[in-house]
């Protein structure tokens, strides 16, 4: 891989940067909030991330209670919240009683796509480390769910860090509810940090008949839910790039006691690429209470 120095990081990382530059919106992140989010280091992320990022911030870790990546289902204002399958709600308020399993399904054409995304960006930065092979997941997977505390302000993020134990390959994200400009509902917000930016993740949540729920990335224009890439240049400026033709989508699910089952697929161009299956199981020593 060529260098580019400490600010520009790596070639490959740096000509994407450039792409949202020249292609993107210039913001200010002061106004649009909702674009705003953790900025990684151009020499990559990896699991030890938030740590860095909270000390740097003054925040306070939290790793101790009950910590879910939806804190509070009624942030989202869902008119027909009392749909969701309890199991399903538990999850995302106990996430860090769960610990997780997965498996990938990559459709045969982008196989050697995800390997080549693999070795110029994901394994080298630490960060967006999807399985490629069935191997990749068969010893299992961490599933560490922190809380950033402002001691000032009392504000709180929340970042879910998951690593293969079978290649120690990283994914660590932040989770928050926002509102865009153009969804009149709230909508969950996923943050990936990148180097001198980040990827986000804006998803519509929607409640299904059999009580699953879902949130999916689907949008057509700049403003709208969907896939963002943002690159911070200086104070609140910033750059971003809409990228209608990437989406995805969760579908939460119960299964077999407290285990709670996700589908987890990837479309480019409208044609799926990649569907992961996860497994939930609740290993917590906190009793679990049926929502009402």
């Amino acid at each position: 891989m060529v260098g580019l120095g400490d600010k520009r990081g790596y070639l490959s990382d740096w000509l994407t940067q450039v792409w949202v530059r020249a292609t993107g919106r210039n913001i200010k992140l002061a106004d649009q909030t909702w674009l705003d989010g953790p900025v990684g280091s151009p020499r990559g992320i990896g699991n030890q991330f938030f740590a860095y990022y909270a000390r740097a911030r003054g925040l306070d870790v939290v790793q101790d209670g009950i910590r879910g990546l939806i804190p509070d289902f009624a942030q989202l204002e869902l008119r027909n919240a009392g749909g969701v399958a309890s199991e399903v709600r538990q999850f995302y308020e106990h996430t860090s009683e769960y610990e997780l399993d997965a498996w990938s399904d990559w459709s045969g054409f982008f196989t050697p796509f995800g390997r080549t995304l693999a070795l110029l960006f994901s394994r080298r930065l630490q960060q967006l480390n999807v399985p490629l092979s069935p191997l990749d997941s068969s010893k299992g997977m961490s599933s560490v769910v922190l809380q950033l505390r402002d001691p000032r302000s009392g504000a709180v993020q929340t970042a879910w860090v998951r690593e293969l134990h079978a290649t120690s390959n990283t994914y660590a994200g932040s989770y928050s509810i926002c509102r865009v400009p153009g969804y009149e509902l709230p909508c969950v917000k996923v943050v990936f940090p990148l180097p001198n930016g980040n990827a986000i993740v804006l998803m519509k949540p929607e409640v299904h008949p059999d009580g699953s729920f879902s949130v999916t990335s689907a949008g057509r224009r700049f403003g709208e839910a969907g896939f963002y890439f943002v690159l911070h240049l200086r104070a609140s400026a910033a750059c971003a790039r809409y990228v209608p033709s990437l989406r995805e989508s969760i579908r939460v699910y119960p299964a077999e006691g407290t285990t709670v089952r996700a589908d987890h697929v990837f479309w480019i161009w409208g044609l799926r690429f990649l569907r992961l299956h996860y497994r939930m199981r609740f290993v917590g020593k906190t009793q679990l209470m049926s929502v009402s």
